[in-house]
């Protein structure tokens, strides 16, 4: 499991030049589920994403987390991040989770984050999504299991 964590002042996904999810400050989240993924996967990379401190202080220094800016998470899930690019110039994506399972583990991720973070906003499974952000700082952060 891959999660691309940036640091945004805000973000927003649209289907369809509909906008379905928006986000002031807090994390867009690009999530990429692989073959091997489980819940235990998920809870481990949820905890960890939440417990993050990547926000500053009033001393200027990343020592607070999403819980306490009142921050909120956009989560998009993102099979590209599975893309193996060794052989060719066409990516192959074999490594990524099979569509049920990798949906399956999306719903669950929301559903975890929704227990710890007042406001999930959250893209469509499948979808032809267009992201928009404002990456703060710039800050990114890859965490994978």
């Amino acid at each position: 499991m891959k999660f691309v964590i940036q640091r945004v002042t805000h973000a927003s996904v649209r289907v369809d030049s509909e906008v379905i999810g928006t986000i002031e400050k807090g994390f867009l989240v690009l999530i990429g589920i692989s073959q091997t993924d489980n819940r235990e996967t998920a809870d481990s990379l949820v905890k960890k994403m939440t417990g993050l401190r990547i926000f500053e202080d009033e001393n200027g220094k990343t020592n607070l987390s999403l819980k306490d800016v009142d921050g909120s998470l956009l989560l998009i899930s993102q099979f590209t991040l599975y893309a193996n690019c060794k052989k060719g110039n066409r990516p192959s994506f074999i490594e990524a989770g099979e569509p049920k399972m990798a949906e399956e583990l999306y719903e669950y991720i929301i559903a975890e984050c929704k227990k710890q973070v007042p406001n999930v906003q959250r893209g469509s499974f499948g979808a032809d999504m267009k992201v928009e952000l404002c990456n703060d700082g710039p800050f990114t952060i890859i965490l994978e299991s």
